[in-house]
């Protein structure tokens, strides 16, 4: 089993940049697929970006070329650099865990979460 624990939401304008950290407490960090998802009020929760075990990264459409997930096996820590920042992107943001051969979007693969984050862009 592992405890996440996300930070570094805050308030932010259009155009700028935050980072994301969610730090894991548990054995075998480096074997699980780990995730960010976000849920804006009145919508349903949605996959934003995951990394693999092995290192692969898939993102959501609407956050490629801004969105950069990584993660640090050794500090049992996965980050999301978010730069370029858009309203639409306000959401509490949430870090998962799962196992499984790759990263995937899909929510039910992640039986572990964090408690969230919030982030607000303002226009």
């Amino acid at each position: 089993q592992v405890q996440l624990v996300e930070s570094g939401g805050g308030l932010v304008q259009a155009g700028g940049s935050l980072r994301l950290s969610c730090a894991a407490s548990g054995r075998s960090f480096s074997f699980y697929n780990l995730g960010w998802f976000r849920q804006a009020p009145g919508k349903e929760r949605e996959f934003v970006a995951a990394t693999s075990w092995s290192g692969s990264t898939v993102y959501a459409d609407s956050v490629k070329a801004r969105f950069t997930i990584s993660r640090d096996n050794a500090k049992k820590t996965v980050s999301i650099q978010m730069n370029s920042l858009k309203p639409e992107d306000t959401a509490v943001y949430y870090c998962a865990a799962g196992g499984g051969r790759s990263a995937t979007p899909e929510k039910y693969q992640y039986p572990y979460w964090g408690q969230g984050t919030q982030v607000t862009v303002s226009s």
